[in-house]
């Protein structure tokens, strides 16, 4: 469950998730979606076939029965039924249909105050475009602290907030020296 992971109540599986996404974020960040990929899947090809050969050298040794190692993920049902993936469609379409949507009035300005807030937010994303590579948002976002130090942040609200106020109370006291040249107000 995602849940488990993000609250880390299995350490070793979230550390090997956690791990992978930080891998996988700092890889894009140097290579290419494509070469990711691609190294990737020949990862994962390399452990799967030393794997198989392994276990057919063992059974040419006569130590083993020479079966797949993988023959239980072979078997396995696929985890969505029909009438499961069925569903998923048919709301991943009306999601898109709305997404298209709505994109569609905000690029034709069916709304005009809609539109100039869009606008708006492009031209923001633009400067933070100019400071960071999505990238390095995305792997800001997931490398942040554990989740065991948002729940202590939240125990500990009352202080952080009284902290943060007398912060705010410096800063706003704080007067910039005036620039040489410059008029001074009233």
């Amino acid at each position: 469950c995602v849940a488990d992971l993000v609250y880390w109540r299995d350490t070793r599986t979230s550390a090997l998730v956690l791990t992978g996404i930080m891998v996988t974020l700092l890889s894009l960040l140097h290579f290419s979606i494509v070469s990711v990929g691609s190294y990737g899947a020949l990862a994962m090809l390399g452990i799967t076939i030393t794997l198989r050969l392994g276990r057919k050298a063992l059974q040419a040794l006569r130590r083993s029965d020479g079966a797949n190692p993988f023959q239980a993920q072979l078997d396995a049902e696929l985890p969505l039924s029909q009438e499961q993936l069925e569903r998923l469609t048919a709301r991943f379409s009306r999601d898109f249909l709305a997404a298209a949507h709505t994109l569609r009035r905000l690029f034709l300005v069916e709304d005009l105050v809609d539109s100039i807030k869009f606008a708006f937010l492009f031209y923001i994303l633009t400067y933070v475009g100019a400071v960071f590579n999505g990238l390095t948002l995305l792997i800001l976002g997931k490398g942040g602290p554990p989740p065991t130090v948002y729940l202590s942040l939240h125990l500990f609200q009352a202080q952080i907030d009284q902290y943060v106020g007398l912060v705010r109370n410096q800063l706003s006291n704080l007067r910039l020296p005036a620039l040489p040249g410059a008029t001074q107000g009233p």
